[in-house]
C-alpha cells in the first residue's frame, strides 16, 4: 500500500485555479476555461505543453485579453503544473506569485485592475 500521495491531473489543477478566481461561481467564462480541462485526467506532471494547452483555450475564451479573471486562471494553470507542493497555499499568496511569474512581475493592466479589485498588488 502506498502513502505516496495521488498525483494531482491537470483538471484538478485547473478546478483549483477556476475556485481561486471565481470562488462564488459567478463568472460563466471560467465555467467555461474549467469546463475546456474537464477530459484531462492525466497527472500534470506529465503534461509536456502545459503552457501552449492553456494558451489555446485562452486564445478560444477571450482572444483579446480583455478578462482578468480568465488570464489568471490561465495563470494559475501554469504555476500551479510547476508548484503543485503549493495547490493548497493561501489564495492571496498564489493569485500574486502566479502573476508575478507568469507576466515576469509585470502583468497587463486588466490582470492589475483584476488583482487590485481584490486588494491585491503585484
Amino acid at each position: 500500500m502506498s502513502t505516496e500521495p495521488t498525483p494531482l491531473t491537470l483538471f484538478e489543477v485547473v478546478r483549483r485555479a477556476v475556485q481561486l478566481i471565481d470562488p462564488d461561481d459567478n463568472d460563466p467564462t471560467a465555467g467555461d476555461f474549467e469546463r475546456a480541462f474537464e477530459d484531462d485526467d492525466e497527472p500534470i506532471r506529465a503534461v509536456d505543453d502545459i503552457e501552449d494547452r492553456v494558451a489555446e483555450v485562452l486564445a478560444e475564451l477571450d482572444p483579446a485579453t480583455n478578462d482578468g479573471s480568465i488570464a489568471m486562471a490561465g495563470a494559475l494553470t501554469v504555476y500551479l503544473a510547476y508548484r503543485r507542493d503549493e495547490v493548497d497555499a493561501d489564495p492571496a499568496k498564489l493569485l500574486v506569485l502566479a502573476a508575478r511569474a507568469e507576466w515576469d512581475g509585470d502583468p497587463p493592466e486588466v490582470v492589475v485592475e483584476w488583482l487590485a479589485d481584490r486588494g491585491l498588488k503585484v
